[in-house]
Order: C-alpha cells, then structure tokens, then sequence
C-alpha cells in the first residue's frame, strides 16, 4: 500500500498529494506518469509526476477534481494508503542540451510544466516560464515556478491577476524581444498547445507539447491513447507522452477526447450521489 504523507488543496478544484513509493521515486524523471487506483474498485487513473524526492522516497501528484475517479481519490487523506501506484510510466522529457527554453504552462498543466522547468533549471538552462489560468481563483504553483525560472510570466484570461491575455499572446511578446529559444515545452488543454504550436512554426522553433489522452493500461495494449503523429499511429503511454507539437493532428485529439465527456459527466454525479449519501 502507498501512504498519502501530504494533502493540500492548491484551489478549489485542483489538490496535491504527496505518496510513499520509494521504488517509482528512485526511477522517475520529469515527464513520465503514474497510474493511481484510489481503491481495490476503482478506476485506473493517469497522472503525470509533478514532483519526487528519491531520500524521502516519495512522489508527488497533482490532480484536478473533474471526474468519479478523482473525487473518490479526493476522498483519501493522509495517514490512509491508495491501492495501486504504478509507475513511472511514458518516456522521460529529453532536455539535455538546451540552453534557453521557455516552458509554456495552461491551467492544470502547469502541475505537469512545473518538473520540467524545474529539471531544466538544475540542468544549468535559462528558463522562461509562461504559466496562465482563467482568473486568479484558478493559479497554482506561482512560487514554485518563480523559484526555477529566470523569467515567469504569469497571465490569467480575465485580468484579475498578472497580466490580462493568453500565453500565447505572452510567448509571442517574448519572441518579439529578441528572445531565441532552442526550444519551446508547451503544456496543458489541446486546444492551447495547438495554438502555441502553431504560433512557433511561423518562427521556426522546435516546439514539444505533452499529450495526455484517455489511457487505461499505460503499456500500449489497449490502444486507448493512440495519436497521429507526422500521419503515423503514436501511443502516447509508451511513444509519449511528449511529441513534436508541429506533427501532431491536434483537431483528432481533441475530437476523441470529447468522446467520454457525458459518461464523465455521469460518473461525477454518480460519485457525488455516493459522497452526499455517505454524509448523511
């Protein structure tokens, strides 16, 4: 069993959870996932690291409270254990080399943006981190980035804290500047990274977005996570998760993840029906 040794709640839809799993601590780096089952019934849920420290032998998990799976694994608190932590999943981010990099972060993303920028910052990069959220309500990890950034723009959509825009609006601000990257990391919803793909193909750089579709197995069997890439099937549990952002059909992604919207929809009211029963 794996214990939950820290729950915080970053804001009122996202928490993060730090887990005794010493053998994925000792293995993982930034860019792979996890699968998590909260209980021996529960639903197999991927999760991107967010953070380990192999001494402590632990691993931390940031999750946004969306669907069955997550609210039953909001449930557990700490002291109490998660059934299955499996992992480390997907191939690690390849950062070796980079000189300069701006890491682009969107909503719950950042969680998954966060290690790498923080890996590139270990690894000597100069960093330039653009993270952004719908208000200011939404913003997580702010200190965090500040902490292994050179430059953090933060940008929320409605103005009520940082600067007023998108981050691509902010990333192509950068660029103008006279900013060179050797790369741009782009991560969180589809739709942004397709944006930010696009916007850096008209400057020719070499752009990585990270895709996290539905996944069951995390090993490639059941075919759940595939993706086109370059016009080639790709599985983003075993080929992924990160890929070239100017190769992906992004319209494909988002199309099949919308496919399960509704019976997500379901199983969140289901779990909450459960939840409000229990508290009577």
């Amino acid at each position: 069993m794996y214990k939950i040794v820290e729950k915080t709640p970053l804001n009122p839809t996202v928490t993060k959870m730090v887990i005794e799993a010493p053998l994925v601590a000792k293995k993982a780096q930034a860019g792979q996932f996890i699968i998590v089952r909260p209980k021996d019934n529960s639903e197999r849920i991927p999760l991107t690291v967010a953070d380990y420290d192999r001494t402590a032998g632990t691993i931390t998990i940031i999750f946004q409270i969306v669907g069955g799976g997550t609210i039953e694994l909001n449930t557990l608190n700490v002291g109490e254990s998660v059934h299955d932590f499996v992992g480390p999943l997907g191939q690690p981010s390849h950062l070796d080399g980079l000189k300069k990099v701006a890491v682009v972060g969107g909503g719950v993303g950042c969680a998954i943006a966060y290690p790498t920028a923080k890996s590139l910052h270990e690894r000597g990069a100069e960093v330039h981190s653009i993270v952004g959220f719908r208000n200011k309500d939404l913003v997580i990890l702010e200190e965090e980035f500040k902490a292994v950034s050179n430059k953090m723009v933060l940008v929320t959509d409605d103005g009520s804290y940082g600067e007023k825009g998108l981050v691509t609006n902010a990333l192509e601000a950068l660029i103008k500047e006279g900013n060179e990257y050797d790369e741009v990391i782009a991560i969180g919803p589809v739709i942004m990274m397709k944006f930010v793909s696009e916007l850096t193909k008209k400057y020719n750089i070499k752009t990585t977005v990270s895709m996290n579709p539905i996944m069951i197995d995390g090993t490639g069997m059941c075919g759940g996570c595939r993706l086109t890439v370059g016009g080639e099937t790709k599985f983003a549990c075993v080929d992924g998760p990160d890929f070239d952002g100017h190769l992906v059909d992004f319209d494909e992604a988002m199309q099949r993840g919308s496919i399960y919207k509704d019976f997500e929809k379901h199983k969140r009211e289901e779990s909450c029906n459960l939840l409000h029963k229990e508290v009577e």
